[in-house]
């Protein structure tokens, strides 16, 4: 089983391949410097198909690739926070603008996927166990707080992406005992809004008592990302990566970032 979390600078796009070659893409990012797309890159590697997608965040940076990646392979299956409709969605998006990449994924949800699934039965991942959690509309009204959280246990390793979920949204979901139980299982964490610290949770990372690697991806140093590196190197245990010890890994720094699992264990690269 292979996980690569792509560099698409302040964005978010990852893809996860099972070990029966069934793929999952949480977020559907690209990379304005490079010109790297979602769509484009799968059909480089002759893959046409992509049995789920799932979006952590409804914010533009997390979908703006899905154009192409719509146009270039037949995505089965969509998850998503069912809790905001596409009318909902509009409206949150009202005061900053709709971008073309929630507007497809608006246009998707209401003539392609029903219910915020899919147009086929729920594929098998084979070697993978998800969970999802999210706190529902209208008790958070923000798209941050509305994230998706996607907890990939991959032969037994825990990944957790947090999408956009802000302090409070942290809290809240710390309420509900699944998930509470959830966090000592997480082995590697994709940091919330990029690593900004209105995404740091005390109480949620004391919880995290297995954490290996933080991953943060970003652009460098906006919005103060990355300054919150000190504060999730005091949770995570580190471990080697490209011929170091690391415990916060970057797309800033690092590039495109990858994780191989097996019932005999895991690994960076």
């Amino acid at each position: 089983m292979d996980l690569k979390i792509f560099d698409v600078e302040h964005g978010a796009c990852a893809l996860l391949t099972a070990d029966n070659n069934a793929r999952l893409m949480l977020d559907a990012g690209h990379n304005g410097s490079t010109n790297w797309r979602p769509g484009t890159y799968l059909r480089q590697q002759n893959i046409g198909q992509l049995e789920m997608l799932g979006i952590t965040n409804y914010d533009e940076d997390h979908v703006s690739g899905i154009e192409d990646l719509f146009d270039n392979v037949n995505v089965q299956w969509l998850t998503r926070n069912p809790s905001v409709s596409t009318a909902v969605l509009k409206k949150l998006k009202s005061a900053d603008g709709m971008g073309p990449g929630i507007d497809r994924l608006c246009n998707a949800i209401d003539k392609v996927f029903t219910g915020g699934v899919g147009v086929s039965a729920q594929p098998t991942f084979l070697g993978l166990k998800c969970s999802t959690f999210h706190n529902a509309y209208p008790s958070f009204d923000d798209e941050n707080n509305l994230s998706m959280l996607f907890f990939l246990e991959c032969h037994g390793t825990g990944v957790l992406f947090t999408g956009d979920l802000e302090t409070a949204g942290w809290i809240e979901l710390l309420k509900d005992p699944l998930f509470r139980a959830t966090l000592p299982r997480v082995n590697v964490l994709a940091a919330p809004h990029h690593g900004r610290e209105n995404g740091c949770c005390e109480e949620a990372m004391k919880l995290c008592t297995n954490l290996f690697y933080v991953v943060i991806s970003d652009k460098g140093y906006q919005y103060e990302t990355q300054l919150t590196n000190p504060f999730y190197s005091r949770f995570a245990k580190g471990g080697p990566f490209r011929g170091q010890t690391r415990k916060i890994l970057t797309t800033r720094n690092d590039g495109r970032i990858g994780f191989t699992f097996s019932a005999d264990g895991w690994h960076p690269y």
